[in-house]
């Protein structure tokens, strides 16, 4: 019970409360503070027989999730799941429900079913008679449950539905806004890990949309709303405003003469500065990409990419995202894919600081010309992506250029 006090990793301290009769408080007191002889009848062999069970059972049900292989009864060897559950510090039965559940073809709405069911919220509390709650909020989101009899005491619905309310900036009761807290923590890695299972496939369409997600996550809206709602301060009034001035990006809001600004916002000085500083945080990243040697690749050949990045803000630091409840590192994603066959080709995650060079590689295809696609996508904010088309000749391996 006095070990359950605290939370591994987040409490350096905590206070545990021991109710007991009166005339049990002195054996209590004495049972925490002395070391009292315990007499065990089990035999050594037992206790090994039980820890040998527990280890084979363990890693058969890691093998049977693939995140490991086992070799001749003896060596282990780590599979992508497994890396990937280990680098996220996510549940086995996570990896391996993503892994059977995600598919070329998932989008935003199967996302989140799929993220709602993971292990990790299990144990978020369904409080008595909030089963109403929760299915009232139910009926005002976008996305209803596919599963025909939806039991709105389960705590993967509850996590489904107040994802979708926070991308929604429902207003919620304190209790719900706590259980939404955690569940938007949890959230980001299992994104994350979305996105490096459907890129182990080498699926770009569900990769792309994992990554907007996490966008949408941070920021506490849909991809579909208008980019300038990151912008603290901005009503529905406001963002109709701008839209019917064609100002729609934060880009745009940041290129306004002074003046113009003032006039369109029509905000307090404090407002503006809350402005400002979300503007000067807001990422503008210059990139510059090039083929290396681009007229000597060959059909089954590598593919190499060379891209550049160069931060031009000077401001750097957690990302501006008011509504997410920890703070947050700014990460991107460098991704070639082929959107004709839907195929992730490359992809690439990096901490960018002020500059950064990275190399992408693949193996070309038939001979011919490709037509790629180069993706720079955020992890925390909408509207900052970049994207760029650029071609490749490839030639027949056995062309006589590549003779000895």
């Amino acid at each position: 019970m006095l070990g359950r006090a605290c939370r591994p990793l987040e409490d350096e301290h905590a206070v545990a409360v021991l109710m007991c009769a009166q005339h049990h408080k002195t054996f209590f007191t004495k049972l925490l503070n002395d070391c009292l002889p315990l007499e065990v009848s089990t035999p050594h062999t037992h206790l090994s027989d039980h820890l040998s069970e527990l280890v084979e059972s363990t890693l058969s049900d890691l093998e049977q999730s693939k995140c490991i292989a086992i070799e001749d009864d003896m060596d282990l060897q780590p599979l992508n799941l497994g890396m990937i559950a280990s680098y996220y510090y996510i549940n086995y039965t996570t990896i391996e429900l993503f892994s059977l559940s995600l598919t070329s073809k998932t989008k935003i709405r199967g996302l989140l079913e799929i993220i709602s069911s993971a292990a990790e919220y299990s144990e978020l509390s369904v409080r008595h008679r909030e089963e109403n709650v929760i299915k009232t909020l139910a009926a005002k989101v976008p996305h209803k449950s596919s599963s025909p009899t939806v039991r709105y005491n389960s705590p993967h619905v509850k996590a489904h539905v107040l994802l979708q309310a926070h991308l929604s900036r429902m207003q919620l009761p304190a209790e719900l806004q706590a259980d939404t807290a955690i569940v938007l923590t949890k959230a980001i890695r299992l994104i994350q890990a979305c996105v490096d299972v459907v890129s182990s496939s080498g699926w770009l369409s569900p990769a792309v949309a994992a990554m907007e997600l996490a966008q949408m996550v941070t920021q506490a809206m849909w991809a579909k709303d208008s980019y300038l709602k990151q912008l603290p301060h901005f009503t529905p009034e406001l963002l109709q405003r701008c839209s019917e001035r064609g100002v729609d990006t934060v880009f745009d809001v940041m290129e306004l003469e002074d003046s113009a600004r003032t006039e369109l916002l029509r905000l307090t000085p404090t407002e503006m500065a809350d402005v400002a500083r979300f503007c000067n945080r807001y990422p503008n990243v210059e990139l510059s990409y090039e083929v290396l040697d681009s007229r000597r690749v060959r059909s089954g050949g590598p593919v190499v990419l060379k891209v550049t990045l160069e931060r031009e803000d000077e401001v750097t630091g957690p990302v501006a995202a008011p509504r997410f409840p920890q703070k947050r590192e700014e990460g991107w994603w460098v991704v070639v894919g082929e959107p004709r066959t839907n195929s992730l080709l490359s992809i690439k995650r990096v901490q960018l600081g002020r500059s950064a060079t990275l190399k992408l590689d693949w193996l070309a295809g038939a001979p011919g010309r490709h037509t790629y696609t180069l993706y720079f996508m955020s992890d925390a904010y909408l509207g900052a992506d970049q994207e760029y088309k650029f071609n490749v000749d490839v030639s027949d391996a056995r062309s006589p250029d590549n003779a000895d």
